[in-house]
């Protein structure tokens, strides 16, 4: 059998700024793989602990030129993307974008496709599946009829921490001691730790060139939802749950109940709950023939349990569902004044002197969203998360990544962080459900006594008529929303001074 010389292995990550993508470079890397990312804004990968390490390309697989150059000189190449929340015609777009890769991959002369899709059950005809599935089935089809040897890896539920199946089944879990579930949670699963689905996709770089198949990836427990809750329960230390099934709740009234109880909204929530409709287990485990399984591998679901809450316990989350932009997110660059060529621009200023050191003013810009809130009227906030997650956006559960730290392309509650500079600057856009673009900026310097200085900008480029009305009916409430933020984020670094220095002063 011959296979790629792993000396010089070139890999092509695309989806690199998401969940799986953002976890396999690093693991690559360390396989000794030169790697290059592809990603529609490259500049979300430059924070990354291996972004110095990694090639970064701008690119969008429905773009046939984009994804021409970054498949150039590539030996493997990884498809990690899809257009599930990018609306109705999702399906359209994936097989599309597939299609390009695949024409484009066999141009360049690239040696293998890897494709991460999801595992169907084997005695449901096509037309039984929903979109999600039969979507990611026939991308696997497209890339096993091309001209490129394939490796179609399919997965049902992956548990790791940050990823939307472990979060969903967290919230589900934790909140909820009574449940009135769907009868979906009787349905039959067969769950992977994403340290297993990592370790296939490496390995899968180095299979012989005349292999062209798809493989089945589960770890060895084979268990319903509600058993899986039920033993969330056991390795997260709470008290049994009571689970009563109430058989008439369909997909999409499951995904709005996920998206109220948990961070996940609906239209994720959805295509999750409609793969859990079927029986997913494996037919077979053939991956092993080529990608061997080490000694107590696959993991079994409790210890991909304990792996993922200790990562969310010790604030080391790596990648998160949320990682991914999502699909439509405003992507136009911040103007620089109010005459900028876009038109109108509304900005709300404010500026306070802060007696505090410029350090702990930034820790408690960087710290700022998820549980530590955001230093202002808490009832709008929560009100306005609500108003958001009614109309279809994420709303104010996204949380954040890292307790402390942020990076470019992190979610924030609902907002990303399109711009920080360590100390000095960091910049939010808004990614809730406005008529326009907004931006929150947020700036930390200091006066010649050495004084922090707190500066903040919330900017919103109006769409149409109805982006006017919308910011003159909030702007009577920026006094108490932005000013009382202003206020409470420099109360904040005081506070965080004076403790700072109490702590350092030896009372005896």
């Amino acid at each position: 059998m011959s296979g790629p010389d792993t000396r010089s292995l070139h890999c092509l990550v695309t989806g690199a700024t998401g969940y799986i993508g953002g976890r396999l470079v690093p693991e690559l890397l360390d396989a000794g793989y030169r790697v290059r990312c592809m990603a529609r804004s490259p500049d979300k990968l430059r924070d990354h602990p291996w972004a110095r390490h990694a090639e970064a390309v701008r690119g969008d697989v429905t773009d046939p030129d984009s994804v021409g150059c970054a498949l150039r000189g590539i030996d493997v190449a990884y498809y990690l993307v899809h257009a599930l929340r990018a609306g109705d015609d999702f399906e359209e777009t994936d097989r599309k974008a597939a299609q390009v890769f695949a024409e484009r991959a066999r141009v360049a002369g690239v040696r293998r496709i890897v494709y991460l899709g999801g595992l169907t059950p084997a005695d449901v005809p096509e037309s039984g599946l929903s979109p999600h599935l039969r979507s990611r089935a026939e991308v696997g089809e497209i890339f096993l009829r091309s001209a490129v040897p394939a490796t179609v890896l399919r997965a049902a539920v992956i548990i790791g921490s940050g990823s939307a199946s472990f979060e969903m089944l967290r919230y589900l879990t934790e909140r909820l001691p009574v449940m009135v579930t769907p009868s979906w949670v009787s349905t039959r699963i067969q769950p992977i730790g994403v340290r297993d689905v990592l370790r296939y996709l490496v390995g899968s770089a180095r299979m012989p060139d005349e292999v062209n198949r798809a493989f089945d990836l589960g770890g060895p427990d084979i268990m319903t939802y509600e058993q899986m809750m039920q033993r969330y329960a056991v390795v997260a230390r709470l008290p049994h749950r009571f689970i009563l099934r109430v058989p008439m709740l369909t997909p999409r009234l499951s995904g709005l109940w996920i998206g109220l109880i948990t961070p996940v909204p609906p239209s994720l929530a959805r295509p999750l709950v409609e793969s859990l409709r079927h029986e997913v287990i494996c037919g077979e485990h053939e991956i092993a023939r080529y990608v061997p399984d080490p000694p107590g591998a696959p993991i079994g679901f409790d210890q991909a349990l304990t792996l993922a809450l200790q990562r969310v316990r010790d604030a080391q989350v790596a990648t998160r569902w949320s990682s991914a932009s999502l699909p439509g997110a405003p992507s136009d660059p911040l103007p620089s004044d109010p005459d900028w060529a876009g038109g109108s621009l509304y900005v709300d200023r404010r500026a306070l002197a802060v007696d505090a050191s410029p350090n702990a003013l930034w820790q408690v810009i960087e710290g700022i969203g998820g549980d530590n809130g955001w230093y202002s009227f808490p009832l709008a906030w929560v009100v306005r998360g609500w108003l958001d997650r009614l109309v279809g956006g994420t709303g104010l559960r996204r949380g954040r990544r890292d307790a402390a730290r942020l990076r470019v392309g992190d979610s924030l509650d609902f907002w990303r962080v399109e711009e920080i500079e360590p100390g000095r600057l960091l910049r939010l856009r808004a990614e809730m459900r406005l008529p326009g673009l907004a931006w929150l900026e947020m700036n930390c310097d200091q006066d010649e006594q050495g004084r922090a200085r707190y500066r903040q900008r919330a900017l919103f480029h109006p769409h149409g008529l109805l982006g006017h009305v919308y910011w003159w009916s909030v702007s009577p409430f920026h006094a108490v929303v932005f000013g009382g933020m202003a206020r409470n984020i420099a109360q904040a670094a005081v506070q965080a001074d004076a403790a700072h220095d109490g702590h350092g002063t030896n009372p005896g």
